[in-house]
């Protein structure tokens, strides 16, 4: 029984969660296709938005740890669900994404990516991507902010082992910035398919900066270990044994 009354209020909170991105994603589309800089404003308002209604509709409150980067940087991130995209969101200052290609054509979710200047990838082709996006950083097309990207390419379920991909290397020595890893244990509540999500504290943590100007090799297994290493510990406490 708490099992399927726990599924129902997730699949009400589901289905307000799209509604209120329909709202106030089509509601402010005017607004920002003129004022780039109100679009950072609408995704913390949604994302604030479902955090707080996760927090009393399903009992799923979250929590935002570490220093939290207010200058252009690179950011590297356990990506669980999409949860873990709202509560990133939340709280940085400018941040784009590099997201699959097909979200370009996404009703609202499209539209933000490109007005905040996320960079669509299509599989097979992040070589090509990089280069198109290391170009507009160069020539001032991009604008600055936080880059955000998953190294791993994808959502990965809690105790999968899915190695980091070297896309997030050849961004490091390009940009030539320093990289804030961010750890998560988003996935044990809030998985990557499926609508039922259970309650407990959802946590983003923000770890210390690696400096720019590693060898690449070195750079990518620093990342790993302490990305890793701090979401396996954030599940282990959740009571999740992600080994």
């Amino acid at each position: 029984m708490g099992y399927a009354i726990q599924w129902v209020r997730s699949f009400i909170f589901t289905i307000q969660m799209y509604f209120m991105m329909a709202v106030i994603g089509i509601g402010c589309a005017p607004i920002v296709m003129v004022h780039r800089k109100f679009g950072y404003r609408v995704v913390r308002g949604y994302s604030k938005w479902v955090m707080w209604t996760a927090g009393w509709m399903i009992g799923l409150k979250t929590e935002v740890r570490g220093t939290v980067p207010d200058r252009e940087i690179l950011v590297g991130a356990k990506h669980q669900s999409f949860l873990d995209i709202l509560m990133i969101a939340s709280v940085t200052p400018k941040p784009k994404f590099i997201m699959k290609a097909s979200l370009r054509w996404a009703p609202v979710l499209g539209w933000y990516g490109k007005w905040l200047a996320c960079i669509p990838v299509n599989r097979g082709r992040r070589a090509e991507a990089i280069k198109s996006m290391m170009a507009q950083v160069k020539s001032g097309e991009m604008p600055g902010g936080q880059l955000i990207i998953y190294p791993q390419g994808t959502r990965v379920a809690p105790g999968a082992k899915v190695p980091y991909k070297v896309g997030i290397g050849v961004i490091y020595d390009e940009m030539g910035q320093d990289c804030l890893p961010v750890a998560c244990n988003v996935g044990v509540f809030w998985p990557r398919l499926g609508i039922y999500k259970k309650p407990g504290t959802a946590i983003v943590e923000f770890l210390p900066t690696i400096p720019a100007g590693m060898k690449r090799d070195e750079f990518l297994k620093i990342l790993e270990q302490c990305v890793e290493t701090r979401s396996n510990e954030l599940m282990l406490d959740a009571g999740f044994d992600p080994n």
